[in-house]
């Protein structure tokens, strides 16, 4: 009858799982929560926006774009300049190109049409593309309808420089933790402009040659090889063993300019960076550690520009020995 607690199934068995049970506490809270955010629809391996972002990506060739005006790129990547301004400035300065993406619906001004022109003289490849697939090649970063793509650039090895200089007195500048692309654009730059043959970067823990170096070369990178080494310091005893000295740059030098003894000698300029100048270890390779002098007050000159006062007083120098 209702009621009877002795009837048969009316008592909870111990065993019976409903109920709270010891140690329960969390397993609802658990089950109440979700699976995280909705994937966006170009991570979601049917939809058709992941579709169409593949197609986008084979057409690209298959280079993952790097995101924002700056260029910035990772090792032999392929590089995207975003912006109008910054896309006029690499065609401005004959930054190689493989294509400019230009959107179906831009409103055209200026900028667009110097763009245009220059990238029809220069020979690269125009391509028209929706805001959905420029977009995703900048990485969602603004673009304003206008991406450039850059190729990987092209590096040397030691051999190289060596091979090139062979009837001449070699002038190389290595670049010792120099990591901001700029500052490398500067001093290739200089370099070229001094009579330099040459610019040693390591792998690691360095600026490359990307579109932002390219455009503060101002268009010196296509003339002035640039070699990538494992290793500086073995790089550099390699070049002592070919008879060339090893020169570094830094405010406690041993020597200032302007004279310079090894001048005339076959030379490396060993350019460390603004903060940390040269590396102790670097430091131990070098025949002479050089300084600028200045007047006081002013602790340091950043590298780009330690980097053209002293190649200008080496072809001083060697202009007046030849002479």
């Amino acid at each position: 009858m209702r009621g009877n607690s002795s009837r048969r199934g009316a008592v909870r068995k111990g065993s019976s799982k409903k109920g709270m049970q010891v140690g329960s506490g969390g397993h609802r809270r658990k089950g109440l929560q979700g699976k995280g955010p909705t994937p966006k629809a170009e991570e979601r391996e049917y939809h058709p926006a992941a579709k169409r972002a593949r197609r986008a990506e084979k057409s690209a060739g298959g280079q993952r774009p790097v995101r924002g005006s700056k260029a910035r790129s990772g090792k032999d990547s392929t590089e995207m300049v975003l912006g109008r301004n910054a896309v006029l400035e690499a065609l401005r300065t004959q930054v190689p190109a493989t294509h400019l993406y230009v959107a179906s619906t831009i409103e055209s001004d200026d900028r667009v049409k110097e763009a245009l022109r220059l990238a029809s003289e220069q020979g690269v490849p125009l391509l028209e593309a929706g805001r959905p697939e420029l977009d995703r090649l900048s990485n969602g970063e603004v673009h304003q309808g206008l991406v450039l793509q850059v190729p990987p650039y092209t590096y040397g090895d030691l051999d190289t420089l060596l091979d090139a200089t062979a009837d001449v007195t070699p002038l190389f500048v290595a670049l010792d933790g120099i990591t901001d692309p700029r500052n490398l654009g500067a001093i290739i730059r200089s370099a070229a402009a001094f009579g330099a043959h040459g610019i040693i970067i390591t792998e690691r823990r360095s600026a490359g040659v990307t579109a932002a170096a390219w455009r503060t070369s101002a268009g010196a990178a296509a003339r002035l090889p640039v070699a990538r080494v494992t290793n500086l310091n073995r790089a550099l005893q390699e070049l002592r063993s070919q008879g060339i000295f090893v020169i570094g740059l830094d405010a406690d030098g041993d020597v200032e300019l302007p004279g310079l003894p090894l001048a005339p000698d076959p030379l490396v300029v060993v350019v460390g960076s603004e903060g940390k100048g040269i590396s102790r270890l670097t430091r131990e390779h070098c025949d002479q550690i050089v300084s600028i002098p200045m007047t006081a007050g002013n602790e340091s000159l950043n590298a780009g520009t330690a980097a053209a006062v002293t190649l200008y007083e080496i072809a001083r120098e060697r202009a007046q020995y030849e002479g």
